[in-house]
């Protein structure tokens, strides 16, 4: 792919998993640019990624072809309307992982530059394990959504989505959901440890089963999920009695309910800021 310099605006725990996985599989450190208001994330960058790094962000984005627009969305308009009085956008292609805040909006805050594409990674993209969401609006050129879907094809996979509103349960299923799987596996962890089972061992159990059942999941695309849960399942044994709790408690509501309340949130953050 090309390796095109780009700057990532915000030095927080996304940029900091992205610039990670970028680096760590070839994508060169000197093309790579980080911006951010106070110095010690950018030096923890610089020292561990050797990227450029500086406090302006109309510094950075002067050298650079991308921009990572990488700020919490409350902050993203006053960045913008800075950004646009400080330097010239035109002709930079402008990548969101900004939850919530939908293109038109974003093109609006970049005072009309119209070449936005908005994704939603997550964090595990610093082990070239991310799962990202991708929409592009229909100004944009194949090769720039292209250089998108490989750029971010450097720390995981990645899925288009031809409406933009399937961002919202992007974040749902995949953004926020890391979170969701470190909950259940603290949940089962502190059992465990409840049951008489030490700390280090509760927590190597946990996330080796966590990591065998997505290895499984990963290695059997042949296989509905609920076939490989059925595997597992023998009849009135130890596992169909914990699923039967499971079911009891309405496990699919609640994690249902817990997705659409993402969404929900993100929606709301599309007409908060």
């Amino acid at each position: 792919m090309q390796h095109r310099k780009i700057a990532f605006i915000g030095a927080g725990n996304m940029s900091n998993s992205i610039i990670s996985g970028l680096v760590k599989n070839g994508y060169p450190a000197s093309a790579i640019f980080a911006s951010n208001p106070s110095r010690p994330k950018l030096d923890t960058l610089k020292s561990e990624q050797g990227i450029q790094i500086s406090q302006s962000n109309a510094d950075v984005v002067a050298q650079c072809e991308v921009v990572v627009l990488a700020v919490k969305p409350q902050l993203m308009e006053q960045m913008c309307t800075e950004l646009a009085a400080a330097t010239k956008l035109d002709g930079k292609l402008f990548i969101s992982i900004a939850a919530g805040l939908p293109v038109k909006r974003l093109q609006a805050m970049l005072q009309g530059q119209d070449n936005v594409i908005r994704t939603m990674p997550n964090t595990p993209s610093a082990l070239a394990k991310g799962m990202t969401g991708l929409f592009a609006p229909s100004n944009i050129s194949q090769a720039d959504k292209d250089y998108a879907g490989q750029l971010l094809k450097h720390v995981g996979e990645i899925a288009w989505v031809n409406e933009e509103s399937l961002i919202d349960s992007i974040v749902a299923a995949a953004g926020s959901s890391p979170a969701y799987f470190y909950a259940f596996l603290e949940a089962m962890q502190q059992e465990a440890e409840r049951q008489g089972i030490d700390h280090d061992t509760a927590r190597l159990l946990v996330q080796q089963a966590m990591l065998g059942a997505a290895e499984m999941v990963c290695h059997n695309p042949q296989l509905e999920i609920s076939e490989l849960r059925a595997q597992v399942t023998s009849k009135a044994g130890t596992t169909a009695a914990a699923l039967e709790s499971f079911a009891a408690l309405d496990l699919n509501g609640i994690v249902a309910k817990s997705m659409q309340a993402a969404v929900a949130r993100a929606q709301e953050m599309a007409t908060t800021f």
